[in-house]
């Protein structure tokens, strides 16, 4: 059990204690402090389980993988095992290292495949995307698991059963289910119902669940008990033990039935493309802003847009403009433009695609880019840097730039290890693989089919995923991580909240909460990949003036609720003396503890 000395907060808590907060401290949510360890994550039960590793004696990367293995457990309206996750570990005194835990395209997925592809039962044979957003026929491999028992293998200190025992516990003796849950399976039913894997797992009762209703995912919690057996079984040190259970996923029994269920079902994924996956360390893209280290995923995830936006920003003093000031608006957007058009082109998986990396992330390019900012008009256009390259095709009757989907894991510990995650993919409708209680990721469809594009589809490389943790660094030293779900949107969140601790010197809750605004000037990640020019959300609690003057500036603004940004980060900033200072955004359900 949870102590009285912990802090805790929720997006989510009685409606006294948001006016009690609102009147203390100017915030919906409580601010979170502690000087030991904190855990942030999407829901209760992640939380708990991450907290329960750290009271064992467990270390940042222990809690954050057992949060994560919860979160597939209890999350899986929006993440699943079968999904991916980019992820930054930073050990005490050490540099931080990126795992690309992200699955790759099966042998068989070809552009050629889906050129002549035929309608899903689902699908509007007259208005296909790319590649199907949901079924087997846009499965990549799973890559999560891997990249987690990597991380548990070189990073942690407890073994796989330690780790995986709240996810077998809440799997196999049920928790109850939350609103999001709940209505994603409500929606989604007619689809479920045509793979009887799913339905049988997702309504066991055989009909879809109600809010609080006890949910057991009895398949899952079998599987991931089979996993222990296979850590038991094995010989040698903790390491080689752990090594097994990665082997027995991928390689193994379960790897096996994965994948005769893809294949028996028609889909592209094989044993082979099991088998021969394996997650990998990546060095970590990096720049300087303000003397802060800011430190991202590569160009295999949108993480360097932030890199290349601030690199934009360093030249302007947005202090002065003031904080959500129609300047500032206009500023922030038009570099955030001019990064997303260099994602769209020249983004991809490094392995199959020559990037210009050192480029793209260099000051002198941010100070020619800043040239074609101007203060008194909004672009219409799409400008990525002229190195040549392929533009991606989108195709009409689709809307992708609003998907939601994806969680965030964030630990920090008493000896200075930090986790920093962005687990996604596998989300409902899901596939389920057979008995397997395995979700299946279709994050195929980030992939474009334009030939010579740095994201073009090819068997064997990872899609570019929207994933995109971050972490910053003073003088070396852990300064802050965060990560939030959102889609295309994550990035322009994550710019925003940070803008406002390192310029405007907000608390994390209150950077959190700030009114945010949203471009969708890019070409969408998911499914259709449209192009949507000058367009910008405005979430409603920015003043009426500003928005007036948005729209004279010329861009395309849609006012939307007072919370209605996609995004949702979790924050912890590491203070002087070593004060753990955290962040629940209120915006979707998101709980942090801090002790």
């Amino acid at each position: 059990m949870l102590s009285a000395r912990f802090s805790v907060a929720a997006a989510g808590l009685a409606l006294s204690a948001i006016a009690f907060a609102q009147q203390s401290q100017q915030t919906m949510i409580w601010p979170i402090r502690g000087h030991r360890d904190m855990v942030a994550a999407a829901n209760n039960f992640e939380v708990e389980a991450g907290y329960r590793m750290l009271l064992q004696g467990g270390n940042a990367i222990d809690a954050g993988v057992a949060a994560t293995l919860v979160a597939a457990v209890t999350e899986q309206a929006r993440f699943g095992l079968g999904g991916e996750m980019p992820l930054i570990i930073k050990m005490a005194g050490k540099p931080p290292r990126v795992i690309s835990g992200v699955g790759v395209a099966p042998a068989k997925a070809t552009a050629a495949y889906y050129k002549s592809r035929k309608a899903e039962p689902w699908e509007d044979a007259n208005n296909l995307a790319p590649i199907p957003f949901t079924g087997l026929h846009g499965v990549i491999t799973p890559g999560v698991f891997d990249g987690l028992m990597l991380a548990l293998e070189d990073h942690g200190t407890m073994s796989f059963e330690k780790v995986a025992a709240p996810a077998i516990e809440y799997a196999s003796e049920g928790f109850p289910l939350g609103e999001e849950f709940v209505s994603f399976i409500r929606t989604n039913v007619r689809i479920l119902e045509l793979w009887p894997s799913s339905r049988d797992f997702f309504m066991p009762t055989g009909k879809a669940p109600g809010r609080g209703e006890l949910w057991k995912g009895t398949a899952l919690a079998n599987t991931l008990q089979e996993l222990v057996r296979a850590e038991k079984k094995a010989r040698g040190n903790r390491a080689k033990k752990i090594h097994a259970v990665r082997d027995y996923f991928y390689r193994g029994p379960l790897g096996k039935k994965i994948a005769a269920y893809s294949e028996s079902n028609g889909g592209p994924m094989t044993f082979d493309d099991m088998k021969n996956f394996k997650a990998e360390y990546d060095d970590p893209r990096t720049t300087e802003y303000r003397g802060y280290t800011i430190v991202k995923p590569g160009f295999w995830t949108q993480g360097p847009v932030m890199l290349q936006a601030l690199n934009i920003l360093e030249g302007y003093d947005l202090k002065s403009m003031g904080h959500n000031s129609p300047q500032y608006l206009h500023t922030v957007l038009e570099a955030v433009k001019l990064a997303f058009a260099d994602r769209d082109r020249y983004y991809g998986d490094p392995k199959f695609s020559k990037i210009p990396e050192e480029t793209l992330l260099s000051k002198t390019y941010a100070a020619e880019r800043r040239k074609l900012i101007d203060p008194n008009r909004a672009s219409m256009e799409h400008r990525p840097g002229a190195f040549g390259g392929a533009a991606p095709m989108p195709t009409g009757g689709g809307n992708s730039a609003g998907v939601q989907d994806t969680t965030c894991v964030n630990v920090a510990d008493r000896w200075g290890n930090l986790f920093n995650a962005t687990p996604s993919g596998a989300w409902l409708p899901s596939v389920i693989a057979g008995d397997t209680g395995v979700p299946l990721s279709s994050r195929l469809q980030s992939f474009v089919l334009t030939e010579g594009h740095a994201n073009m589809l090819r068997p064997g490389a990872r899609p570019r995923v929207t994933l995109s943790p971050t972490m910053v660094l003073k003088d070396g030293k852990p300064f802050l991580v965060m990560s939030t779900p959102g889609g295309d949107n994550q990035d322009q969140a994550m710019l925003q909240v940070l803008l406002n601790i390192i310029e405007f010197g907000m608390i994390p809750q209150e950077a959190a909460e700030a009114p945010r605004f949203q471009t969708e000037h890019f070409y969408a990640s998911f499914a259709y990949h449209e192009f949507v020019p000058g367009k910008v959300n405005l979430e409603k609690r920015i003043p009426a003036d500003v928005i007036a003057k948005m729209k004279e500036l010329g861009h395309k603004v849609d006012v939307r609720g007072e919370w209605s940004n996609g995004s949702a980060p979790t924050v912890i900033l590491v203070r002087e003396g070593g004060v753990l200072d955290g962040a629940a955004d209120p915006r979707r359900g998101r709980f942090i503890i801090g002790r």
